[in-house]
């Protein structure tokens, strides 16, 4: 990794096309503050891959045009003091009234479907760890439960610790609108869309959202050892933990957590128009070529050796010499999607893994046993 020695002062205009109210809650500091004074000047960041359409509104999320490769100073520094994950410090019972600070569609007009950046202010009263989900109630009964509440939907969270805005207030989650069309007819049936993802994606700024958690411990970030590898395979909106992974890797400066080992991600998507975060990813490729390796996989773009589709699954057995000489130097392996991605990718895993005279289920059980593979799908 570029060793970097210097830091700058950020003094930031956020131009929201006039939107007061908005610039207030998107971002309340007027600055960023690096290690010296040099100001800088830089654009907001456009979260849309570069096919998304041109919209009106911008998500802060200050990925800043680094001549020399500054990172963001983050604070408040105590969000490190922790020495165990915080765990579900709000119950269904007893949820936080969080604000939402924006919604934005972050696919192209060519995605299948919708899939919008949510940026949520929690006061710093809901902290977690990069890896963790927080829990969301929609408003309104749960028709399975006359007058109960809706149970709770977890979502991955798309940010690190310090959120968007790095001031420890924010979370960001990654969702996709569910829409449900009829088999038949092949209409829209609005009675049986997802409560929970419309509700998120619908919301405005400064609407109020129940939130629970944080929760879970199997995808949080190891950062016992900075020169390991972390292999990260995502399909869709699962790559909301890698996105956290990612900005405290590259993006944030964090005195306690230097990273110099390698970050691979595979990103598994419908079309070029469906890739998410896409322009975060391409520089950090572009900064730090020796500690990040991205793979797009695109399903309906591009074909796999026999010819088909390609998936992540077909992108892992392309490099498998790699992925397998890695996990056997201790390298971590993160999956994150729809449930209905490992089939595929275990039946490949398996199928290499013979080819090369191993039993995977023994390989399985020793990485299960390091505590190098990691999975959350849903």
């Amino acid at each position: 990794m570029a060793a970097v020695s210097q830091f700058m002062q950020v003094s930031v205009a956020v131009a929201l096309n006039g939107d007061s109210s908005l610039q207030r809650s998107a971002l309340k500091a007027n600055s960023i503050t690096f290690n010296n004074r040099s100001p800088i000047s830089f654009q907001p960041f456009d979260l849309k891959t570069r096919n998304g359409k041109s919209r009106s509104q911008y998500v802060v999320c200050m990925s800043v045009q680094q001549a020399s490769i500054p990172k963001v100073t983050v604070s408040p520094l105590s969000l490190e003091d922790a020495k165990e994950p915080p765990l579900n410090l709000y119950k269904p019972k007893g949820p936080y009234t969080a604000t939402i600070v924006s919604v934005e569609r972050i696919v192209g007009p060519k995605a299948p479907g919708e899939t919008c950046h949510i940026v949520i202010d929690h006061g710093g009263n809901v902290p977690y760890w990069e890896g963790q989900s927080y829990g969301v109630i929609p408003p309104g009964e749960n028709p399975k439960k006359p007058g109960s509440p809706h149970n709770v939907r977890l979502y991955s969270i798309a940010s690190s610790r310090y959120g968007d805005s790095f001031d420890g207030k924010t979370t960001s989650l990654c969702v996709r609108r569910a829409v449900y069309y009829d088999p038949e007819t092949g209409k829209e049936d609005p009675s049986k869309n997802g409560v929970c993802s419309n509700y998120l994606c619908d919301s405005k700024p400064g609407d109020k959202v129940q939130i629970t958690g944080p929760s879970g411990k199997i995808m949080l970030l190891p950062e016992d050892n900075p020169n390991a590898t972390h292999i990260m395979i995502a399909t869709g909106t699962g790559v909301a933990p890698f996105r956290g992974y990612l900005r405290r890797m590259f993006m944030e400066s964090v005195p306690t957590f230097k990273f110099n080992g390698l970050a691979w991600l595979f990103l598994g998507v419908a079309n070029t128009d469906s890739l998410l975060y896409d322009d975060e990813f391409a520089k950090y490729l572009q900064d730090y070529p020796d500690n990040f390796r991205y793979d797009r996989v695109l399903s309906r773009e591009q074909k796999n050796k026999k010819g088909g589709k390609m998936y992540v699954q077909d992108k892992i057995e392309e490099y498998s010499d790699e992925i397998f000489k890695l996990l056997d130097e201790g390298a971590h392996i993160y999956f994150c999607g729809l449930k209905g991605m490992m089939p595929g990718i275990q039946d490949t895993l398996k199928r290499v893994a013979e080819e090369r005279g191993l039993s995977w289920e023994t390989k399985l059980s020793q990485l299960k046993k390091n505590k190098q593979w990691h999975v959350e799908v849903y």
